[in-house]
């Protein structure tokens, strides 16, 4: 009987011991798939679950081959429920490898595709999938701005060594073009006798007084060019200074004293421009579609020295639009985040991108030369705080002059010539200016200079020289 009995005890204790085991490693198994610490996150690809689908369609139609002459998208026109190619000008079919006759070269816009390749070489570092409850609310870590872009936005600014951002508030805006008006809107003066005056210096960026204008605020007005105001007695002037400018790329400062200046700084990265200095206004714009190429995000931010002044541009933004897309504010962080984690080494977006536009600005400044039928602005090599040399240009615009007597309207002269540029009174400048763009993918490039070649051979200078470009 006592055996039977220490018999029982000894399987109830195995069979205890047994259940305890199956509870430990259910608790380890869920601990592994399912409260995994951000460090082990990688190991977790083989169990994914709801991501899986999204990240293999978006695979699938980034793998769609367009003979390099286009891309398709996810969300593109569909055939047969598949992505379409989207081709680029002057490209045409199903794959987008038939090159269209009688075709014009296509830089009027600033579109900056030339740094598809190198998000395209860094497609696992930057891809972002997230849920589809991801922050449904109004609200984000800060109110309406993720901190951490905060955070890392400044990290960048420190890293290039572009700006100087310590004590000054940062707001973010849809693009650049929605902080310009906010914060004309925010530098005006409250109940003042007279309006603000917005003026610029020619040639500026056309959006300065096109806005100004649409939106035609009792507290502001537009009243043009800088300089018919530099002996005038009138106070509250807001003036815009884009360093480097558009379209010409220079470096400039502000004309009026005493003036509120709104710095646009959105070509101030080492692929566009030496950095000779930090710059370190009271009020100063960037963007991310000149520093990533991401200008379908509609991201931009400002920095902003004045708390008031910071408070009005809030508020702008509240009744605007109730803040930036929080979808864009997180994939906008993942491509910082990239940005940061390469500078210095071989895969610096500003390296990659000032590579490629020297190069593009040498071979149009040398063909531009063959002939005395066009010139180009004047830019010289610079030292880089950032590249740490003396840099050769690299400029995001080509200011194209039409010398020619006979060429009063230089876009007009190169659309005849099969080139589409952005003419100069556009720009409040002599229509014998006209801007073309170098920023646009290698195909658009090679089409302009392709399209050059007979403007300038019809000069009758140096054809045999022309022809070899």
């Amino acid at each position: 009987m006592g055996d039977q009995l220490i018999r029982e005890s000894s399987g109830k204790i195995y069979l205890t011991l047994f259940y305890l085991s199956l509870l430990l490693n259910i608790f380890f198994l869920c601990q592994h798939f399912f409260f995994l610490p951000p460090s082990r996150l990688d190991s977790t690809v083989s169990v994914l679950r709801w991501t899986r689908r999204a990240a293999e369609e978006a695979e699938a139609v980034a793998a769609i081959s367009c003979s390099g002459h286009g891309h398709a998208y996810v969300d593109g026109v569909l055939d047969n429920g598949w992505p379409t190619c989207e081709c680029n000008t002057c490209y045409a079919g199903a794959d987008c490898s038939v090159l269209l006759s009688n075709c014009s070269a296509d830089v009027e816009s600033g579109d900056p595709l030339f740094l598809e390749p190198y998000w395209m070489s860094h497609a696992s570092e930057s891809a972002v999938v997230f849920s589809g409850w991801h922050r449904m609310s109004y609200d984000t870590t800060n109110k309406f701005q993720s901190v951490e872009l905060e955070k890392h936005i400044r990290f960048l600014h420190a890293a290039v060594g572009n700006a100087i951002t310590r004590d000054k508030y940062l707001v973010f805006g849809s693009g650049s073009t929605q902080l310009v008006n906010a914060l004309v809107y925010a530098l005006s003066p409250e109940n003042a006798s007279s309006a603000a005056s917005v003026v610029a210096t020619p040639p500026y960026y056309g959006l300065y007084k096109v806005q100004t204008e649409l939106f035609n605020g009792r507290e502001y007005e537009w009243k043009g060019v800088t300089s018919k105001w530099t002996n005038s007695n009138k106070t509250n002037f807001i003036e815009f200074v884009t360093s480097p400018n558009n379209p010409d790329c220079l470096l400039y400062d502000s004309v009026l004293d005493h003036s509120s200046v709104i710095y646009d700084h959105a070509y101030y990265w080492p692929h566009f421009t030496a950095i000779p200095a930090p710059v370190d206004g009271d009020v100063m714009i960037f963007t991310i579609s000149k520093v990533s190429g991401h200008a379908s995000s509609r991201f931009g931010w400002a920095f902003i020295k004045d708390e008031n002044v910071y408070k009005k541009v809030l508020q702008y933004m509240q009744l605007n639009s109730m803040g930036m897309s929080r979808d864009t504010q997180l994939r906008m962080l993942k491509i910082v985040k990239v940005m940061l984690a390469n500078i210095g080494g071989d895969g610096d977006i500003f390296k990659f991108g000032f590579d490629k536009l020297r190069k593009r600005w040498q071979r149009l400044q040398a063909l531009v030369n063959s002939s005395s039928r066009f010139s180009l602005q004047q830019l010289s090599p610079q030292y880089c705080t950032y590249f740490e040399k003396i840099r050769d240009p690299s400029p995001a615009y080509a200011w194209l002059k039409c010398e020619n007597e006979e060429d009063v309207d230089c876009a007009e002269v190169l659309t005849k010539g099969g080139i589409l540029s952005r003419g100069g009174d556009i720009f409040e400048a002599s229509k014998r200016y006209t801007r073309l763009s170098l920023l646009k993918t290698d195909d658009y490039f090679e089409m302009l200079l392709q399209k050059l070649k007979p403007l300038l051979a019809s000069s009758k200078e140096n054809p045999d020289k022309i022809s070899s470009f």
